[in-house]
């Protein structure tokens, strides 16, 4: 198991600390609470109260995994798995199983629920399924963490909020990635990810609601934390305010196109605002 140092490490503006065992290298502000500050200083003034709205209302935050968390697939990339579990059905003869546009989503996810529609509930699917919780765990030992993710986790619990995580990832690669992190006990055991049932992957709201009823909260009082379209059709079905993380211009854009109204590039803006509500 790779154990990662808790926390971002910085030693001084739009540098990073990397060490021998973690993958973090995306350049990011310094840490300190005025450079947090910064954040919202950029921001307009309309778009910072809807922040501050989002987060005074929200008692349950339920995170999206892979993206807003970490980059799993930073060093051992999603696509190389995407190919390669089309390959893995091409030499078992079933190379028809897919239509052009899913053998060439490279997105795993895209064709693992293809293979489920088709036959659902079989061994095949299983075995698909199994091969992608497989190459999940190989990643998180280069998983990159998303800058201000853990300081955000530790403070949001610290200050009394429950988090849970909604995923499209295997639950077994989430507790791997927070058992490596020393977060565990800021989600566990509010972590609802990839089951046998593909049909309840997001943009279904399945595993938003499970956390919903198991956490007893009410959506109105839930946040979603989430970087994809699919992020944000789900938190709607659940009725479930949005707030969407993207770490550049293109991925808001997706977003924003998606009907996103409130989108940070940064979490440190979230940490500032959380730090100031304390």
């Amino acid at each position: 198991m790779v154990r990662r140092p808790l926390g971002n490490h910085h030693v001084g503006p739009d540098t990073l600390l990397v060490t021998s065992d973690t993958t973090q290298t995306e350049p990011v502000t310094s840490g300190t609470e005025n450079d947090s500050a910064s954040g919202i200083q950029h921001a307009t003034q309309d778009a910072t109260e809807q922040l501050r709205e989002l987060i005074a209302g929200a008692r349950v935050v339920l995170w999206d995994f892979d993206g807003p968390i970490c980059r799993l697939f930073a060093g051992h990339t999603a696509e190389r798995v995407a190919v390669d579990l089309v390959e893995w059905l091409e030499g078992r003869g079933l190379h028809g199983l897919l239509t052009d546009p899913e053998r060439e989503s490279l997105d795993p996810h895209v064709v693992l629920r293809a293979v489920d529609r088709r036959h659902p509930g079989s061994d095949l699917v299983a075995e698909l399924e199994e091969r992608l919780t497989q190459e999940e765990l190989r990643a998180t030992a280069t998983a990159m963490p998303t800058a201000y993710a853990d300081p955000l986790i530790r403070t949001w619990t610290a200050v009394g909020s429950r988090l849970a995580i909604a995923t499209n990832n295997s639950p077994r690669v989430v507790r791997e990635y927070l058992l490596s992190r020393g977060l565990t006990s800021c989600f566990v055991p509010h972590v609802y990810g990839r089951t046998q049932e593909l049909q309840h992957l997001k943009p279904d709201p399945h595993c938003l609601n499970r956390a919903l009823s198991t956490m007893g909260a009410a959506p109105s009082a839930a946040l979603m934390i989430g970087d994809t379209p699919s992020d944000l059709a789900a938190a709607n079905a659940a009725k479930v305010p949005f707030l969407g993380y993207a770490r550049n211009d293109r991925k808001e854009k997706i977003l924003r196109d998606a009907g996103a109204t409130a989108v940070v590039h940064s979490l440190s803006t979230i940490l500032a605002l959380v730090r100031a509500q304390a």
